[in-house]
């Protein structure tokens, strides 16, 4: 790999997944995933590593100044899907369906993460 590139990590986490926040200092928060980056490893999930932004006031784009909070990313490492099922966090899986594609699923109860 050559200077200007970088490494694409695999993420299975999807925007719009339900997550819990495992380590760091929002360890136990739950939310959704916003946005996920796989060039820095990261999600944002709501309300979890909120960060304060001090930003200009920009009247051509009707942003007002202040100090702005944010949600920063998260090392995906930091985050489990919690299993709509079983309610609990978990790891993720792959279940083979009957077209032969293959589906996120549950490690504890084995269902299907996706709809």
């Amino acid at each position: 790999m050559s200077a200007h590139q970088t490494k694409r990590y695999t993420i299975l986490l999807r925007k719009g997944d339900q997550v819990k926040v495992m380590s760091g200092r929002d360890a136990g928060k739950s939310g959704r995933v916003l946005v996920v980056n796989p060039r820095k490893n990261t999600v944002v999930v709501e309300h979890a590593n909120i960060i304060k932004r001090h930003t200009r006031p920009n009247p051509s784009k009707n942003i007002k100044g202040g100090i702005i909070e944010k949600e920063a990313g998260i090392n995906a490492s930091n985050v489990m899907i919690v299993c709509s099922s079983c309610g609990k966090h978990t790891r993720i899986g792959h279940n083979k369906l009957s077209d032969g594609s293959w589906a996120r699923a549950c490690k504890r109860c084995g269902t299907t993460l996706d709809k």
